[in-house]
């Protein structure tokens, strides 16, 4: 079986397009760059430290030595492609590339660092837009043109969308070509499974509180159903996990200082993954407001998460509304009001 390769996908998606023959190159361009990303990575520690620090950023937030590898990687892939403008996690600041650009992108060149010398799932996200001057990056979700991830495990994938569904590519290490593996990837709508850092619950408001306990009390509880949870602290890997199988992922905002929008970028992680989930006919909130309809008002600035199987996307929305909206409950269930910290 001959498959499509991404080269080819993207030549019949641009056509004529000026445009779309911008956006194919900057994809092109990113690929580029996670593959040679996915070989230091699969050499772990035999091409050095790159689990070490180099630093932190101004929240606080290390800084590895991988993560400025990765960085220089894709500011120099995209530094041939027709990009004005880059906006990256490891900048504090957006980049001019080129003048004449059409593009503007946002990029987290490495995803899960933290996860870097323990062999574990990483990836670099991206999110490509139209520039239209300085403040490009600052559009709403709803205005991307593409966005996607690469995913460096056993496999090495390309996630991606253009507006017309959901595609997955798998690198073919002997042809270094990446190649269609799955043309319309599909989130089902129902699910029993959820991700969320269940350390964390103590710090949750009542909605996600209760939601998480709803869930754990499986068939003896309100939902009369048992659950599973998964937990990657990798979201790229927890969102290609979604995307095969189903599943809702949640990453909350909470009491912890610094924590209160949660701690995922809406501009480089949460719009991308929006509009690739979406694509998939999944969805994504900041618990209530759907993701692309945010409007940003810095680069880094942050935003809860919750995505997925679009019946529990919508579900756990219901439970910031009110408690009208939750499952019956026996008094065993009902120990607190819905919104009670």
């Amino acid at each position: 079986m001959t498959r499509p390769t991404l080269q080819g996908h993207l030549d019949r998606w641009s056509l004529a397009d000026d445009l779309r023959r911008d956006v194919a190159s900057a994809v092109l361009a990113l690929a580029g760059a996670g593959i040679r990303i996915s070989e230091l990575l699969a050499a772990g520690p035999l091409a050095g430290t790159l689990a070490a620090v180099r630093g932190h950023h101004a929240d606080g937030d290390s800084q590895k030595e991988l993560d400025v590898i990765a960085d220089d990687l894709v500011r120099e892939a995209l530094a041939a492609a027709p990009v004005a403008l880059l906006g990256s996690e490891e900048a504090e600041e957006a980049i001019a590339l080129d003048p004449a650009g059409t593009l503007a992108v946002a990029v987290d060149p490495l995803d899960g660092s933290s996860n870097i010398d323990t062999n574990m799932s990483v990836g670099t996200i991206f999110s490509i837009l139209p520039y239209g001057g300085p403040d490009s990056l600052l559009q709403p979700g709803s205005a991307q043109l593409a966005a996607g991830f690469l995913l460096y495990g056993p496999q090495v994938a390309l996630v991606l969308t253009v507006g017309v569904g959901t595609q997955i590519f798998i690198l073919e290490r002997a042809s270094g070509e990446f190649l269609l593996a799955q043309e319309r990837a599909f989130v089902v709508p129902e699910t029993v499974e959820y991700a969320v850092n269940g350390s964390n619950l103590r710090h949750w408001d009542g909605a996600i509180r209760s939601y998480v306990e709803d869930c754990q009390a499986g068939t003896d509880g309100p939902r009369g159903k048992d659950f599973n949870t998964r937990w990657v602290a990798s979201m790229v890997a927890d969102v290609y996990r979604i995307l095969v199988r189903g599943g809702v992922y949640l990453y909350p905002g909470d009491a912890r200082r610094g924590y209160a929008q949660g701690r995922l970028r809406l501009v480089y992680e949460a719009n991308p993954v929006a509009f690739l989930i979406e694509q998939a006919q999944g969805a994504a909130t900041d618990g209530i407001q759907p993701i692309l309809d945010l409007v940003p008002s810095h680069l880094h600035q942050r935003v809860p998460l919750v995505f997925g199987s679009r019946a529990e996307v919508e579900r756990i929305a219901r439970y910031h509304v009110g408690s009208a909206a939750m499952p019956e409950r026996s008094p065993l269930f009902g120990r607190r009001g819905l919104l009670r910290a």
